[in-house]
């Protein structure tokens, strides 16, 4: 069986950018967080609304590892900010949210 990248991409897309309007201005739904996601070089970084649940999955943990090793636990931009390309982001929350449909 033959996985179209480009379509879980789209997904992923889907899942992590569609939120209600309230999260469009700012505010975050229940059960949910914002995460801050850009490589360090970058000085912008590209907001993700995601399910607290994820934080529980051990791929997760391991994107929250690399922002501890990157930039321990007093971030100036005082969010949670995780160091990894938003192609690398987008990928490991797609993958998370198949798991939790199947689930």
């Amino acid at each position: 069986m033959r996985i179209d990248i480009r379509a879980v991409i789209r997904q992923a897309k889907y899942n992590v950018f569609v939120r209600t309007k309230k999260e469009l201005v700012g505010e975050v739904s229940k059960g949910h967080i914002a995460v801050y996601v850009g490589e360090r070089h970058y000085k912008k970084h590209r907001k993700f609304v995601v399910p607290i649940s994820y934080l529980e999955h051990p791929l997760f943990q391991e994107l929250l590892r690399k922002a501890e090793d990157e930039y321990g636990f007093d971030h100036p931009m005082g969010g949670l900010t995780i160091p990894c390309s938003e192609t690398t982001f987008l990928t490991i929350t797609s993958h998370l949210n198949l798991i939790t449909r199947c689930q």
